[in-house]
């Protein structure tokens, strides 16, 4: 049979996605793309935003133009919260939530017999075990996503996240650090660690912390570079700046969410520091780190947010100098404690500002960029694209580079030599040894 699979929402998605994909393969299943004609479709959903609703809803019902009789199976944070209207929609056979993925073969083969539409979303206890996904290769990618835990205990009241994924959940370490050298004898030498509330890893675990986890993925031979996909401020404490900031691979880029510069703001959405308490944190870290760049996300309009508010969020974007914004509009998602709130700022209101922020990233971008031509960085080309090797320096900047196909998944030394307002390009100085 033929399967195919799209994936919507966050990096944790498109892990399980890879990870269901093996399964599939290793037990006879033909890939095949998600525009074409296939048995069955499986649909990894997304709700933390209405716009990823409105997706995951469009490709849903996307398969029944290649395959009027297509088994449709969605899984997901989508299917999670909304399992019956998921259910519900023409074409989708089968259910199935954030919880017991690794029994999808098992569910598909029951539907095959029964011709039963399954509804598989389950509850979600306080005290989940960590599913059994693992991944050996992360197929037609160099960096590799290694999905580390799941879950979160924060409550941010903008936030659907712990309904539809639980409580904090960390994968044993000896599972994390099987899967990270399978990873690196497939030919990954960078991996992404990555999860829900990626540096609340180890938080349900007894005598084991994110920390030492970090120094054990340092003694995985071969693995040349360890990214951390996000990490909130609480999360870098002492120890944990100490062992990034000794580190030889972990790279020197922390995608550290701000999601509001006002004091006031904060506090309305349950994030627990303050602004102060940010910038402390991240002159630390800078102090430590040499030459770090930081990237975060930024929520704009959230309710009650004046004109003094998003002033505020500019003076500590100026304070911190991030390389780069991630700017969203505040989603009003429904069961949140956010949706609630009175004082919901108009549409064009928002809208105003999520320009203006990213404008500002883009200058933000360009003056980190362009503080680099002239000096030396390591790339890992990763694809082909416009006749060039194209891949990332350590601090994630996009580099161009002219080089042989044979050095992609390698690591290179590289110079910065220009940037035309959209590419970073460079040239290559040598190849370094494995």
């Amino acid at each position: 049979m033929k399967v195919a699979f799209y994936t919507l929402g966050c990096k944790v998605n498109s892990y399980e996605t890879e990870a269901i994909q093996e399964l599939f393969q290793d037990n006879g299943y033909e890939i095949v793309d998600f525009d074409s004609y296939s048995d069955v479709y499986i649909i990894n959903s997304c709700m933390v935003t209405n716009t990823g609703e409105r997706k995951s809803k469009k490709y849903i019902r996307r398969p029944l133009q290649h395959n009027p009789d297509a088994i449709i199976l969605v899984m997901g944070c989508l299917s999670q919260m909304k399992a019956e209207e998921i259910l519900s929609i023409e074409g989708v056979k089968i259910v199935l939530g954030t919880k017991n993925r690794d029994r999808i073969l098992q569910y598909l083969d029951e539907y095959l017999n029964e011709r039963i539409p399954l509804n598989k979303v389950e509850i979600l206890e306080n005290r989940e075990t960590y599913d059994n996904l693992f991944i050996s290769d992360f197929k037609n990618h160099q960096r590799a996503f290694l999905k580390i835990q799941d879950g979160c205990n924060n409550f941010c009241f903008y936030c659907i996240i712990p309904y539809s994924r639980g409580r904090i959940r960390s994968k044993a370490k000896n599972r994390v650090l099987q899967e990270a050298r399978q990873l690196v004898d497939s030919g990954h030498v960078e991996i992404v660690l990555t999860g829900i509330h990626t540096g609340g890893y180890g938080q349900d675990l007894q005598n084991y912390s994110f920390a030492d986890l970090l120094r054990d993925l340092e003694t995985v031979e071969g693995l040349k570079r360890i990214r951390i996909s996000s990490i909130e401020i609480s999360e870098l404490d002492d120890e944990v700046i100490d062992v990034i900031s000794t580190s030889k691979k972990i790279v020197n880029h922390l995608h550290i969410p701000l999601q509001s510069g006002s004091d006031r703001i904060l506090k309305l959405m349950n994030r627990k520091y303050t602004s102060e308490e940010y910038i402390k944190t991240i002159n630390i870290l800078k102090d430590r780190i040499p030459n770090l760049a930081i990237t975060t996300d930024i929520i704009v309009g959230f309710p009650s947010e004046t004109e003094a508010d998003f002033q505020e969020q500019l003076k500590v974007i100026e304070t911190v100098n991030f390389q780069e914004l991630h700017v969203f509009p505040f989603s009003k998602r429904e069961g949140t404690v956010a949706s609630r709130m009175k004082n919901q700022i108009p549409g064009d209101v928002k809208k105003e500002r999520v320009n203006r922020l990213l404008r500002m990233s883009e200058k933000l971008k360009d003056t980190h960029i362009k503080s680099q031509l002239g000096r030396p960085h390591q790339v890992i080309p990763e694809q082909v694209k416009d006749g060039y090797l194209q891949g990332h320096t350590r601090d994630y900047i996009l580099v161009r580079i002219e080089a042989e196909k044979d050095l992609i998944g390698t690591l290179v030394d590289v110079v910065l030599t220009s940037f035309d307002g959209t590419y970073c390009y460079g040239k290559i100085q040598t190849k370094n040894p494995d």
